[in-house]
């Protein structure tokens, strides 16, 4: 057995760590945390100065069993987990969980998984630093309350099921206040002046702006009209030098935003590719919000520099980081080695370290020089002056390897106009004069990386959190990331070309959206209740101040339950007083008058979703009750109008039968569907259900009917194909079996066929272990081993009373079903239970909106 225990979080960290220590090193991996917070409201004992309750989840306790072991054997236990707070507790974690001791305990860390790192770090040993700890837990125990108190309040007020985050609540709150910057937003329209001249020598092109725009369409014409018979001539020329320096090396945040715009990837894509390029030490360490870089890494960098590309193409620099709050890390991202270009792996691990590589390589490059030209051109008929603006590149330096993105949208693309060689006073000849119509831009969407741009300016969340913040409020409902087409938009062009002037008018798409982030309705429903009665919660200010008051904790200036008590008094009242006092919210619009019946017409956001309602709710049983309609998927309770919401009440409607069937087009809850008979065919995304005619009908419906053709038979019965949410399968016998990548689904062989069928059989057949289906009872086989089947839950089988072991095969084979009743009734004390009928809800009275 090996003196030494190394732990580190993962086993790909693990293995790559084990080449690098001799045989008196065992390197284990703890797989992340060890334990956690007791679920519900025994986790946290408030009215105890917030003292918690951990436990090792089932799934961890097979590994926490083995490192005791472990951890018994061995002379010393070396806790070598990330460098970070989460890092530090989960050191912590191994420490109490594990049993040991402070004599033969050393903790260690390092930003780069390399020998000589490896080597450094045990050389130079430390103890816990429970201040980071300290910081872990007040963030954990606040976000877990935060958490836990909030969303019973949206479950009575709101609808059942939904939750709410500390941090997640203000990245709904920026999306939620973009949105509707958007949707207020009124364009409005100016005639911009571009000109291509001419010099004596006909091939060279000199292009040019009026720096002012006309804001009617009058002015603009008669600009034209007075330059028709205009000399024009250069009146200004200035030449200034221009330089332009590297960004810095990637912090998180930063390789999160050039990761989106550059490559395509989601912020949690990048994090997990980041991950596994750290622990095979290809980079260091990911989560930082420091760009500094180390002696070592600036030395190899200029030695690569210089090799590659010569002295005078390196230029050491230092860079501060500007974040006030950065403590997570002492160096940014970077390649371990200068001198691997590229890494083996997948295309999308190679595509990020290349990025890493060069924004890291290119931060010590030199600065770019460029000559920047300013051209005045001189109208004879009028005041105003062109301007003409070109860059020549004299030395490249950074650019030869690196160029930064930016989030901005520019339709201009006239940036680095070559200009040729002019004098002041030099005549120049007109070749088209243009003013187009252009339009005001209203505040762009966010995408995911201009989200964690945000969010780091405000100083809300850290390195850590930026990834799994904007995943959960997608996981929730409250935000889907999506394209969006743009509608046409008529705009005037007039040209001015061998003295005639041309005016017509042309079209272009406007506001369409790639991969940007819009709220939902229901995400605004729980924004607006959250902002009028937590305004806390979701302040930027005071999110970002606590915050503060963690980094204030990590570096040992506050007292971690003194800061909780002052955010949970405060914050536990709130949640009181809006339970008892609170209505209910449901984002309600008033859209307008009914013209039919003389009815209210009504947006809100249902059970079910988002609707149309005419008419009111009242007590009164003989009243005429209202008449609900859904929205279609492309419609929103904040935008939609009165004639759109009156549109929906025309579905469904009846079209001709089409072969012997009735044919009907509506909308329910999984989107628009054309009825065929008993049949119901979905409406492709993004088609209006209102425009669905008895033409289109048979189209859909051949098209579905062409899809649903068998393709085989197997054992008598047919075989179809499909593509669903999961991707492509084949039906046989009411049994959907996917089709892996392995197989090419366009032309799956009868051998395929066959294959997919029997394997799926074979594991239909091992997958009950014991079943009462009368009573929906089931003993399975599962992912992770045998679990119990009760309706529609799944539950553990947990061990043995007796033995205090698993249940062996045999045990569960012979197991009554009294005995699998009462490992349910531990689990769910009220399953078998006659189930209360519900009192009928009290309806609420609305008074009639004027």
């Amino acid at each position: 057995m090996a003196k030494n225990l190394l732990i580190v979080e993962s086993p790909a960290k693990a293995k790559t760590i084990e080449g690098y220590l001799g045989k008196d090193f065992l390197v284990k991996s703890s797989y992340g945390h060890i334990r956690d917070l007791v679920k519900g409201d025994m986790g946290i004992d408030t009215s105890n100065n917030f003292s918690q309750t951990y436990e090792v989840p089932a799934d961890k306790k097979q590994v926490v069993a083995e490192l005791k072991k472990l951890a018994k054997e061995a002379e010393m236990v070396w806790l070598a987990s990330d460098e970070d707070r989460e890092g530090e507790a989960i050191s912590w974690h191994l420490y109490e969980t594990l049993g040991l001791k402070e004599h033969n305990t050393k903790r260690i860390v390092f930003h780069e998984i390399t020998k000589p790192a490896i080597l450094k770090a045990i050389e130079a040993p430390r103890t816990i630093d429970y201040n980071l700890v300290y910081a872990q837990q007040a963030r954990r125990v606040l976000d877990r309350l935060v958490g836990f108190e909030l969303s019973p309040v949206l479950w009575k007020k709101i609808k059942p099921s939904l939750s709410a985050g500390r941090v997640q609540s203000v990245a709904v709150r920026l999306i939620v206040d973009r949105e509707r910057e958007v949707n207020r937003f009124n364009a409005t329209a100016a005639f911009k002046v571009t000109a291509q001249f001419t010099t004596d020598k006909a091939r060279e092109i000199v292009r040019a702006e009026l720096p002012q725009r006309f804001e009617k369409a009058i002015d603009a014409e008669q600009f034209l009209q007075d330059c028709i018979n205009a000399n024009f001539a250069v009146s200004s020329l200035e030449v200034k030098p221009a330089k332009r320096n590297p960004a810095a090396p990637f912090t998180t945040s930063t390789l999160q935003q050039e990761a989106s715009r550059k490559l395509g990837f989601s912020v949690a894509r990048t994090m997990q590719i980041a991950q596994r390029l750290y622990e095979s030490g290809k980079i260091t360490y990911m989560r930082t919000d420091s760009v500094n870089l180390s002696e070592t890494a600036v030395s190899a960098a200029a030695a690569e520099i210089k090799s590659a590309w010569g002295d005078q193409y390196h230029q050491p620099r230092v860079y501060k980081t500007k974040s006030a709050g950065a403590q997570e890390a002492h160096e940014a991202i970077r390649p371990t080695y200068f001198s691997q270009h590229s890494v083996d792996g997948d295309n999308s691990e190679k595509r990020l370290y290349d990025l890493i590589w060069k924004r890291a390589i290119a931060s010590q490059m030199s600065e770019a020089v460029f000559e920047k030209t300013t051209v005045g051109i001189n109208i004879s008929t009028r005041n105003e002056e062109l301007i003409a603006e070109g860059e020549v590149l004299k030395f490249d330096g950074f650019l030869k390897v690196y160029l930064e993105s930016t989030d901005e949208e520019d339709d201009d693309n006239e940036n680095n106009n070559l200009l040729p060689p002019l004098t002041k006073g030099q005549a120049l000849y007109i070749k088209e004069l243009a003013a187009t119509e252009r339009f005001s831009r209203p505040p762009a969407r966010y995408t995911e990386a201009s989200l964690v741009k945000k969010l780091e300016e405000l100083g809300i969340g850290r390195p850590s959190t930026y990834a799994p913040t904007i995943s959960t409020v997608q996981n929730r409902g409250y935000v889907v990331k999506e394209d969006r087409d743009g509608r046409k938009r008529d705009f005037v062009y007039m040209v001015l070309t061998n003295g005639n002037i041309d005016k017509v008018t042309k079209s272009e798409i406007t506001g369409a959206e790639k991969a940007k982030l819009f709220p939902t309705d229901i995400g605004e429903v729980v924004n607006d209740f959250l902002v009028e009665h937590f305004k806390g919660i979701v302040d930027f200010n005071f999110t970002a101040n606590v915050e503060k008051q963690f980094d204030e904790i990590a570096q040992g200036l506050k007292e971690w339950t003194k800061m909780l008590h002052s955010f949970y008094t405060p914050f536990h009242g709130e949640v009181e007083n809006t339970l008892e006092n609170a209505d209910r919210a449901n984002g309600e619009r008033l859209l307008g008058v009914d013209p039919t019946t003389g009815k209210n017409v009504y947006a809100k956001v249902g059970r079910y979703g988002p609707l149309v309602q005419i008419g009111e709710i009242s007590e009164d049983e003989t009243a005429e009750k209202p008449r609900y309609a859904s929205l279609s998927k492309t419609q929103s309770v904040a935008t939609v109008t009165l004639e759109e919401a009156l549109d929906q009440f025309k579905l469904p409607f009846q079209l001709e039968d089409y072969e012997g069937k009735e044919v009907s087009v509506g909308v329910g809850r999984f989107g628009p569907y054309v009825k065929w008979g008993d049949a119901f065919i979905s409406i492709p995304k993004n088609e209006d259900p209102l425009t669905v005619d008895i033409q289109r009908a048979i189209e859909i419906i051949s098209e579905k009917v062409s899809a649903d053709a068998p393709v085989a038979s197997y054992d008598g019965l047919p075989v179809t194909k499909g593509t669903g949410r999961f991707g492509p399968f084949i039906k046989w016998n009411n049994l959907f079996i996917n089709v892996p990548k392995a197989f090419n689904f366009e032309q799956l062989t009868h051998k395929d066929i066959n294959e997919l069928i029997e394997k799926k059989i074979e594991k239909e057949n091992n997958r009950f272990i014991q079943q009462w289906a009368d009573e929906k009872i089931a003993i399975e086989n599962g992912r992770w081993g045998p679990f119990i089947r009760f309706g529609k839950e799944m539950l553990k089988l947990g061990t043995n009373a007796k033995t205090k072991q698993k249940f062996t095969a045999e045990e569960l084979t012979s197991m009554s079903l009294e005995d699998v009743k009462k490992l349910i009734v531990a689990q769910v004390p009220n399953a078998f239970e006659p189930k209360k009928k519900k009192a009928p809800a009290k309806k609420k009275v609305i008074a009639k909106k004027k």
